[in-house]
């Protein structure tokens, strides 16, 4: 059963931030202290990148885990109220990432995506990645 009133569940659902997020702005801030310069929520590409490089047709994804499904299959088994709608809704975002990574890719993008604590650890990593895929376009 849930521990919180429905007034105090909406209240904390509404403060789940969609955009500039703690990964999102970790990963940013070492990406422009490299120099590197791009644009962020990009509404006209498809999936709408967190991080982009339009000219290099470059989009990066910074998924959280709770909302895209890490650890999936382990995961699942620890809803224990209101199954019905999270596992589905879960399962939903995970298949969206996938076409959205699918349709960029067919396009011609190239798509990064990192987990939330891949960034939280190791920012510096996930920013060589993606310094790497920026200079070698």
């Amino acid at each position: 059963m849930d521990k919180h009133t429905p007034e105090q569940r909406r209240k904390n659902m509404q403060a789940v931030k969609n955009k500039d997020s703690q990964i999102e702005l970790l990963l940013r801030k070492e990406l422009w202290s490299r120099g590197l310069r791009y644009r962020k929520n990009v509404n006209r590409i498809y999936g709408k990148p967190d991080i982009v490089f339009i000219g290099k047709k470059i989009a990066v994804f910074c998924d959280s885990e709770f909302w895209h499904g890490y650890n999936w299959d382990e995961r699942k088994k620890d809803f224990k109220s209101h199954q019905e709608f999270w596992i589905p809704k879960i399962e939903r975002n995970m298949e969206r990432d996938a076409e959205v990574t699918a349709k960029l890719e067919s396009e011609g993008w190239t798509v990064i995506r990192f987990w939330g604590n891949e960034i939280k650890k190791n920012t510096a990593q996930c920013a060589d990645i993606i310094e790497k895929a920026v200079h070698s376009k």
